[in-house]
């Protein structure tokens, strides 16, 4: 029996919400519906066109995914409930791709969402084995107990770990850390959806409020409430859309990789925060997509700690073993540098609403890919990567294509405004929506007003 090829797969429509603070201001079916809407009128497409609907959260309880997407429409469709710690956004797009190359699906609505508490991450359960305890147990072992919530423990762990190996001088080495959060910090200025949309000097994050030595807290990325939405689809159902074919970005190459043995064998800090797994998976991501690290001018990496992104930047292959550090130094990670880190402003500055972090990385890539974050822009490139990281563990890794083949160049405000269902450039302003415009996606046949609740006056009361 012949084997059938995948079928290619492509993200056609994106849309979030800002990221905010963790003030139980929003709830989350508000939230995941106006991603989910915005991500609709960007693809142009009707909820009914929609065969199976995938939610990505970690707070909440099982079918969270349903009180979401009934309010889209109660269509009986699948609607499958993720979660896969800060990764889950991804591994919802991961989810979305597996089922569409494999034909067994054309249109998938993905939605990640999360509302946060104040404050560092805190274990939820208390009368169970935690997914980390091994790993945690690990940490301790090598390093001893330290201050600062477990996550930054472990990222502040890894950082040192890395100037052991790299680095002989600690004042240049605490510095290097500063310097990338201070790069997240000035890219989020024109990140219309930051959470943190402020530049910051490099001595005003080292003199920021130590959380874990050496990380300061504007080196960490803060609890956030959010929603990232994307409508991913197949070849044939993009080809019977011609016209939308300019705004279509081919998920080229994509592996979703868990930790391997060498996890607890290594004794490493390094490796406790997935320097493996993020090895494997974009070996793998960039084999599938045909192409290689050198084309990629443009990522969104998992950066939830300053320490994280010089760690991933060695284990992502954009630097050699030990050399990520003088990346920093030579401004190679920033505009005019080898390749532009973080544009949105990373979950440092942009935040970090786990469920919804891999959907937000998407979306930037996305834009950039089309020519439309002109405020922002990464010109003449096509082709972009995305990673995702949750301890426990998972690592994600996305490269995205233009659909065309071609090079993205800056696309007008008001070109933009005349093509799209939204009517403004969605990367460059962040707006709510009218009945009218949630009108055209939502559900012909199977709509429900009481599903919806107030959820759209809240909205319009946001205009």
């Amino acid at each position: 029996m012949a084997t059938r090829e995948p079928i290619p797969t492509y993200v056609l429509g994106v849309g979030m919400t800002e990221f905010i603070k963790p003030r139980g201001l929003r709830d989350y079916p508000e939230l995941g519906y106006e991603a989910g809407i915005k991500a609709m009128l960007d693809a142009q497409i009707n909820y009914d066109d929609v065969q199976t609907g995938i939610a990505g959260f970690n707070y909440g309880d099982s079918t969270c995914g349903q009180r979401v997407f009934y309010q889209f429409g109660m269509t009986s469709i699948p609607i499958v409930n993720t979660g896969n710690a800060c990764a889950t956004g991804s591994a919802a797009l991961y989810l979305a791709r597996t089922m569409i190359r494999a034909g067994a699906l054309d249109c998938v609505l993905v939605v990640g969402f999360e509302k946060m508490e104040p404050g560092p991450i805190r274990d939820k359960w208390t009368d169970r084995a935690k997914p980390t305890q091994l790993s945690r147990q690990m940490m301790e072992d090598m390093r001893g107990p330290a201050p600062g919530p477990p996550n930054a423990q472990y990222f502040a762990n890894a950082g040192r770990e890395y100037m052991e190996k790299y680095i002989s001088n600690e004042g240049e080495f605490v510095e290097d850390f500063a310097e990338i959060a201070r790069v997240s910090h000035e890219h989020s200025q024109r990140n219309p959806y930051a959470q943190f949309r402020q530049a910051y000097s490099l001595q005003a994050i080292l003199d920021a409020p130590m959380i874990c030595p050496p990380l300061t807290k504007l080196q960490c990325s803060p609890t956030s409430d959010g929603a990232g939405a994307a409508v991913v689809v197949s070849q044939r159902f993009l080809d019977a859309r011609p016209h939308l074919r300019g705004q279509a970005v081919l998920m080229a190459g994509q592996q979703l990789a868990t930790d391997s043995p060498r996890l607890y064998a290594a004794r490493s800090a390094i490796d406790l925060v997935g320097y493996d797994m993020t090895r494997r998976a974009v070996a793998a991501a960039l084999r599938e997509a045909q192409t290689s690290l050198d084309a990629v001018r443009v990522c969104e990496l998992h950066d939830c700690f300053s320490a994280n992104a010089l760690v991933l930047l060695e284990s992502l292959g954009f630097s050699g073993v030990g050399a990520a550090h003088e990346m920093v130094r030579r401004g190679d990670i920033t505009y005019g540098g080898r390749v532009v880190v973080n544009p949105s402003g990373g979950l440092i500055s942009k935040g970090h609403p786990l469920g919804a972090t891999g959907l937000a990385q998407c979306a930037e890539l996305v834009w950039q890919l089309r020519g439309w974050a002109n405020n922002r822009l990464v010109r003449d490139v096509d082709v972009a990567l995305q990673h995702n990281l949750g301890l426990g563990g998972a690592t994600v890794v996305t490269v995205y294509k233009r659909a065309d083949g071609g090079k993205n160049a800056a696309v007008s405000d008001e070109q933009i405004a005349k093509s799209s269902w939204l009517g403004y450039n969605p990367a460059v302003e962040a707006r709510g929506f009218r009945e009218a415009d949630a009108a055209k996606v939502r559900s012909r046949t199977a709509r429900s007003e009481y599903a919806l609740s107030d959820t759209q006056k809240k909205i319009e009361a946001r205009l």
